[in-house]
């Protein structure tokens, strides 16, 4: 007994030790993900730095980020001197910079969170391996690119790997923590400690395409156009099936147009790229139409559905 109680004491020492080795982290990229990772790693006690070469944009994720802080630590504390202090704190941890290739000099962990293209992460990670430490891991936070692909760039396979968070980062739990064959157990098991520490529900997954959820959801929602196009049902009838058979929270036509009909083209594009036999990766000719004609979901006003603008 006293045996593994000494093997339970030296796996949480140890687990705490790897949690607490990243404690310098940067984040590429100052969108949605980008913002939202760099906020929960700063309310969690972690010194960020959040990069874009867009001036514009740091600023405005600067701002939305000290926005939702506040919303946070009014819900956690309310009105008063703790909430005051939780906000503050936080956003002492948060610094910004235009400057990637000096962000990394003294970070620990360094998260990419750019725009979905192979060919610029490669570029991206190629000048961050010459500038970052021996001991910085590097990790990409793509949802559908490969991460072995992005991690050609680099001459630390070892320190390597996928972190991909879930939209809105700050309310999503699950993390899913992805490696690749030459991922060291020590470099999968900082992130996966480093995931715990910001808050999350971390899931292991293998370098597969869309890794576990969009593996997953993609060819869902993608059965479901093609019910639509074989004139089996109606968008509006297959949203009320699967929220009201399946207990799903949206169907897969309002989740398409919340995502973007564009990201979900691009996804399976390059899937079917990657893997031209699968049935399931084939792209969707009405997809292909409403792209085409500008009606990418929620955020063009209008996709499989019209929304107020």
């Amino acid at each position: 007994m006293a045996f593994f109680t000494h093997l339970t004491r030296r796996s949480l020492a140890q687990s705490a030790a790897m949690a607490n080795a990243i404690k310098n982290v940067t984040v590429i990229g100052s969108g949605l993900m980008g913002a939202g990772i760099a906020q929960v790693a700063a309310q969690t006690g972690h010194s960020v730095t959040m990069v874009d070469i867009d001036p514009v944009a740091v600023g405005k994720a600067e701002k939305r980020i000290a926005d939702s802080i506040s919303r946070v630590a009014k819900k956690k504390f309310g009105e008063g001197d703790e909430a005051t202090k939780f906000v503050s704190e936080s956003l002492s941890r948060l610094r910004t910079s235009t400057d990637a290739v000096a962000s990394v000099e003294s970070a620990d962990l360094v998260v990419e969170a750019i725009v979905e293209n192979l060919k610029t992460k490669k570029e991206l990670f190629s000048k961050l391996d010459n500038a970052a430490p021996a001991h910085t891991i590097f990790a990409s936070n793509t949802s559908s690119i490969p991460i072995a692909k992005i991690a050609e760039a680099t001459n630390r396979l070892d320190r390597f790997g996928g972190l991909h968070f879930f939209n809105p980062v700050p309310v999503m739990k699950l993390l899913e923590v992805v490696r690749i064959p030459e991922t060291s157990s020590d470099t999968y098991d900082a992130m996966t400690a480093w995931g715990k520490a910001m808050g999350k529900v971390t899931v292991e997954c293998k370098d597969t395409p869309g890794f576990i959820v969009n593996r997953l959801l993609v060819p869902f929602m993608f059965e479901a156009v093609r019910m639509v196009e074989r004139g089996e049902a109606s968008p509006k009838d297959v949203d009320t099936a699967m929220k009201l058979g399946a207990g799903h929270p949206m169907g897969p036509f309002e989740l398409m147009d919340y995502v973007g009909l564009d990201t979900g083209k691009f996804i399976i594009d390059g899937w079917h790229k990657d893997y031209p036999d699968v049935e399931i990766f084939s792209p969707s000719p009405l997809l292909e139409k409403l792209v085409s004609e500008g009606k990418h979901g929620v955020k063009s006003g209008e996709g499989f559905y019209k929304y107020k603008k």
